[in-house]
């Protein structure tokens, strides 16, 4: 197998995204048609999950049978990890960087909705293969592009050289936006974020939008589209179809894990509850807007037990915590242990009552309102629907 094969395969991606109902736009068809992804993946990490824990291993083309195996990865709707770190205080691997999905890439290229002549700001270059199908649609001098790794930057931009390309790669951290190359008219992001920083907002002309994936503390959360509906004001709905990305990284160094919350020793109490502790799992839109009613800084986790009961856990940074049983009682309650000032399932079992009431809304139902200084979600209208504050992260007011 050869690599010159790549246009062949390039088609027969761009035709399977088209019949999927991805790809509708001759001009992100042509993109994708024109730039070899393979060029920004030249290697790529699988796990391995026969190890204890699941380890990440290099995989690179060498011989016919890897060369063909590595060309019908990466011209498929797959997501592939191209850069590992390790989080120094667990000893554990965990990925930093990929190439996005070419079907989720092309979705969320074709909602930013470009027109020829405007400038991008791209947060988050991973390989370069992104800031590679913007400078073909726009241009290299309408196409800035950030990352916090300066090493991934200098092969992005290596790779991008050897094409021809030359958009303005920066190595930075992305929440900063880029202010030196300041107006622009589009703005994705391919890493998440709890909040639109204000620079963003600072940074974009008055017919901007915004793409990105916003989260809260639970993880819950998808993409949104943002539109500049006044000088410094954003609103958009979140989309309807799921698009996720890695949390951005505010350094650039060994990774270390979310510093996790101390226990109070106060003595808990225990009592019941009717709310299923599975419906903050993953994959589920009760989450959103359970984790509005929640403290910043909270950390959910799933253990076993001794007796290999699987229980929920949720703390929060002010030492409160609570523990709930997976498995119901005879009467469908689950036991529920917890201490601390703030009564977080108190919290969960409101945002579930108010869930219930509002008809269990679908994730794409919700929409945000962003200023430099205040971000509000709604139901809805943003005007006549219900509304919650999005609480600031600890720290920090924009991630």
């Amino acid at each position: 197998m050869s690599v010159s094969a790549w246009p062949e395969y390039a088609r027969l991606l761009a035709d399977q995204l088209t019949a999927d109902g991805d790809l509708h736009s001759a001009a992100w068809r042509e993109a994708m048609l024109a730039v070899p992804r393979h060029v920004f993946v030249p290697r790529y990490y699988l796990q391995d999950a026969t190890t204890c824990p699941p380890a990440w291993v290099l995989h690179e083309p060498h011989d016919a049978a890897s060369t063909a195996r590595w060309l019908e990865l990466v011209y498929s709707p797959t997501t592939l990890i191209t850069a590992i770190a390790q989080y120094a205080d667990r000893g554990v691997q965990t990925p930093v960087s990929s190439s996005t999905k070419p079907d989720l890439m092309i979705r969320m290229l074709e909602a930013l909705q470009v027109e020829d002549g405007m400038r991008v700001l791209e947060i988050g270059t991973g390989s370069g293969y992104n800031a590679a199908l913007l400078a073909h649609r726009l241009g290299d001098r309408n196409v800035c592009s950030v990352d916090i790794d300066p090493a991934l930057i200098d092969d992005a931009g290596s790779r991008l050289a050897g094409l021809g390309r030359y958009p303005t790669l920066v190595a930075a951290d992305g929440a900063d936006g880029l202010a030196g190359y300041a107006p622009f008219d589009r703005l994705v992001a391919t890493c998440s974020m709890q909040r639109v920083p204000p620079e963003w907002i600072q940074q974009l002309g008055p017919d901007g939008r915004v793409l990105v994936h916003l989260e809260g503390p639970l993880g819950a959360g998808n993409l949104v589209a943002l539109s500049m509906e006044d000088a410094g004001v954003l609103q958009g709905r979140f989309l309807p179809w799921w698009g996720c990305f890695m949390r951005r990284r505010s350094r650039y160094g060994p990774t270390t894990g979310t510093p996790r919350p101390v226990p109070t020793t106060e003595t808990p109490t225990t009592r019941h509850t009717t709310v299923d502790p599975s419906e903050l799992d993953g994959g589920r839109p009760f989450p959103f807007l359970a984790q509005l009613y929640l403290p910043s800084g909270m950390l959910r986790s799933i253990r076993a037990t001794d007796a290999l009961r699987a229980i929920s856990r949720l703390a929060a940074p002010d030492g409160s915590w609570c523990e709930i049983a997976r498995t119901p009682e005879a009467a469908g309650c689950y036991t529920l242990r917890e201490a601390g000032p703030t009564p977080l399932w108190a919290r969960v079992e409101e945002a579930w009552t108010e869930w219930i009431e509002l008809g269990r809304p679908a994730m794409h139902e919700f929409g945000i309102t962003a200023t430099p200084t205040a971000h509000r979600i709604w139901l809805s209208d943003p005007e006549k629907g219900p509304h919650w504050d999005l609480p600031v992260p600890n720290g920090s007011g924009s991630q």
